[in-house]
């Protein structure tokens, strides 16, 4: 396939280039360049208009309680999202599991209208979470990267204790690790120093909530007398979640550990926790990404989270913060999450997921600065198509 006269936002630095050409070979993006000419049978789109840009990486969801859609709006946190006594756990505890795949499903359907090509879930539930979710994803042209973990927690005397983990839960990891992307753990005042040192061991992928709430750190320092974002390190993480709470220390020892950080600001102001301070993660020279969190308290809609985040950031911190900065959080800073230089970017050789907006659509149009028009203007309206893995899957161009 030859994609014509389009313009594009180019490499990790999501340079743009006003028009040029693309051919697309299977799943991948070939070569990129003015100069090309088409191949006897192959066939060519005309994107004059268009701005192709990656598809966007969600790099935090728990897509399970798309069932429970804002439910419990004046509860607190732990009311709410506890993973043992939570209002959501027992709305998963009481769903049938042909209601949850169906509303999953729904989910999916929805971040690939709104140009989400991959993304990274928490799952619950251990083998059946997962299973539930690889059923629901089944056949939908969207990526997929399943955490999982095992039900099992434990209280704040076994933490004090430093407890290890069971030799039956260890077992029960294995097979979990086996079926999965990786490990999702929901917090570290659930686990022992010693269970989260085991949990570092997992050969993949592992993540971990840290610093959501002010409570959360309280506790932590009053029972192990170290702060969250401490005791998560200890997971050896590839990033950590939300980070409201962490300090300037804590977030010198992520830079330093070369952890990635997901931010979920919309979630977190739903819940009435705060706002993440993107400019002192940024000053700390932290790799920054961002998901839309959890679906019973938030859309899985990146647009809306990148404008958000821009805004109520500048409003807070009263500085100012480059809107590519923040297109970068959506795309090629989440592809360092994932150990995978192919995915959330448009150069040869990456995977062809890209999403093609329309540059007249009426509230873009002129479009003088295309990372603002993209930020803080753009919705699912003024997407013309979606393509994934190479393949033209929403819209038509």
């Amino acid at each position: 396939m030859l994609i014509k006269n389009v313009s594009i936002l180019y490499g990790n630095d999501l340079d743009y280039i006003n028009s040029t050409n693309i051919r697309i070979s299977g799943q991948f993006v070939k070569v990129v360049g003015t100069n090309l000419k088409p191949n006897q049978k192959e066939d060519i789109l005309d994107c004059e208009g268009l701005l192709m840009i990656p598809g966007f990486i969600n790099a935090h969801t728990h897509l399970g309680d798309s069932i429970g859609k804002d439910i419990g709006l004046d509860y607190e946190v732990e009311e709410k999202i506890h993973p043992i006594i939570g209002l959501k756990q027992k709305i998963l505890r009481n769903s049938q599991k042909s209601h949850l795949t169906s509303f999953i499903r729904n989910s999916c359907l929805s971040m690939i209208k709104k140009g989400i090509t991959t993304f990274v879930d928490f799952r619950e539930g251990g083998l059946d979470g997962i299973e539930l979710l690889r059923n629901a994803t089944k056949g939908l042209p969207i990526r997929p990267i399943i955490l999982g973990r095992i039900d099992y927690y434990q209280d704040l005397k076994s933490i004090k204790k430093n407890t290890p983990l069971p030799e039956s839960k260890k077992k029960e990891l294995k097979v979990i690790l086996k079926k999965c992307d990786g490990l999702g753990v929901s917090g570290t005042n659930e686990f022992s120093d010693s269970v989260l040192n085991f949990f570092s061991k997992a050969p993949k992928m592992k993540a971990i909530h840290s610093a959501e709430t002010l409570e959360g750190c309280k506790i932590s320092k009053k029972i192990t007398t170290k702060t969250e974002t401490q005791r998560a390190l200890l997971l050896k993480p590839n990033f950590l979640v939300h980070m409201i709470y962490a300090s300037k220390r804590d977030l010198m020892l992520v830079s330093k550990n070369k952890t990635s950080i997901v931010v979920c600001p919309r979630a977190n102001a739903a819940l009435a926790e705060g706002i993440p301070d993107v400019n002192l993660m940024m000053k700390n020279g932290c790799n920054l990404t961002i998901g839309t969190d959890n679906v019973m308290i938030n859309s899985p809609d990146m647009f809306r989270e990148m404008d958000y985040l821009w805004k109520v950031s500048m409003g807070l911190q009263k500085t100012r913060l480059s809107p590519k900065f923040i297109l970068k959080m959506a795309t090629v800073n989440a592809s360092k999450i994932l150990h995978n230089k192919n995915i959330g970017i448009i150069q040869s050789n990456s995977l062809a997921d890209c999403i093609f907006i329309n540059k007249h659509a009426i509230d873009l149009e002129p479009m003088h600065n295309p990372y603002a028009s993209i930020v803080h203007r753009a919705s699912e309206t003024a997407i013309k198509a979606v393509m994934f893995g190479g393949e033209i899957v929403h819209g038509k161009i």
